[in-house]
């Protein structure tokens, strides 16, 4: 995982309100390497669906792209800035080189047509003939484990588990570079979440896609996720490893979504959970989005807005992790 598939540089994405825009996420930056899992978590509210659907430009009125760049480097062709295409220029790449899962299946899927209808409109979209559509319908829902009798089926006569295995299905039917998921598996049991999260990582070792995947649970990205960002008040405030987060997170709201899970196998002891509520966005505090409910805010929290810093193989956005020289010379940060 060395080539990037999809780098992003400054991202911020506004809501226009008669009362000004309000900015559901600030200077968004990260590179996504090719056939990587990078998870995006945070509580509701954070901005995590506004970035995913930023990155595949579905964002609608009145939610607009208000700068950065979202560079994608395509299997075949030279690398293009999604940010700056037209809706037509954008048709070319969805399905081939980028997908979508969404968060419902039951709202994913045309509750009036056929399942193998719907796959069919995508295929037939991208140069398969009728005939080919349909054999290579039944061969993507097999693929997820799915009998391929099923396509005459409608979304309602499928259980939770079989619509959202459909959607991952239809997302990889034209074998794109990228897929991003909404919480994919949010409607689901823990039963069938697990299989679902199984034959994910098994398509992926077998057809080399990579995947942004955003949920708020953080206990299942620490499983499945090659890197993890946190994001608050829509901002990234801290991104690494699975295994760094899970074990030396850095930043205090990290450390306070890793403890909020308790462990299967641990002595008895009380969770702490994060006091008060996210900020907002209308009117976010000065300084450090997250200062009003961190344990371990110190002077300057409340006027300094961090930016994310290079620290191990990982970056936070934390005074804590400022050298003391650094922070007797900041200048105090306007919001």
């Amino acid at each position: 995982m060395s080539e990037p598939l999809l780098d992003v540089q400054g991202l911020n994405v506004d809501y226009l309100t008669e009362r000004g825009p309000v900015r559901a996420c600030s200077d968004i930056t990260f590179t996504l390497e090719r056939g990587e899992i990078l998870g995006v978590a945070g509580e509701s509210g954070s901005g995590k669906s506004t970035l995913l659907t930023s990155l595949t430009r579905l964002e609608r009125p009145p939610a607009v792209t208000a700068g950065g760049r979202i560079v994608l480097h395509p299997s075949e062709g030279p690398p293009v800035d999604l940010a700056g295409l037209s809706e037509r220029e954008l048709r070319r790449l969805r399905w081939r080189t980028m997908s979508i899962v969404l968060q419902s299946a039951m709202d994913a899927l045309n509750p009036v047509m056929r399942l193998g209808a719907q796959f069919a409109d995508v295929l037939r979209a991208n140069g398969l003939s009728k005939q080919e559509a349909a054999d290579r319908t039944r061969e993507l829902l097999a693929m997820v484990g799915i009998p391929g009798d099923r396509a005459r089926a409608y979304p309602f006569e499928l259980s939770g588990g079989m619509r959202q295995r459909a959607t991952i299905a239809l997302a990889l039917a034209c074998r794109p570079d990228l897929v991003v998921m909404d919480e994919p598996t949010t409607a689901v049991d823990v039963v069938m979440q697990r299989q679902i999260l199984a034959q994910l990582l098994a398509l992926r070792e077998e057809l080399g896609f990579a995947v942004v995947f955003v949920t708020h649970d953080l206990s299942l990205l620490l499983e499945i996720a090659d890197r993890i960002a946190i994001m608050y008040a829509g901002r990234i405030v801290e991104i690494g490893s699975a295994r760094e987060l899970c074990r030396e997170p850095r930043h205090p709201y990290t450390k306070g979504l890793r403890d909020s899970f308790p462990p299967l196998r641990a002595p008895r002891t009380r969770l702490d959970g994060i006091p008060g509520a996210p900020p907002d966005l209308r009117n976010p505090p000065p300084g450090c989005a997250f200062h009003p409910r961190c344990p371990r805010r110190f002077e300057g929290c409340d006027d300094q807005t961090p930016q994310l810093l290079s620290i191990g193989t990982g970056r936070v956005a934390c005074r804590l992790h400022v050298p003391t020289n650094q922070i007797n010379d900041e200048e105090p940060a306007h919001a």
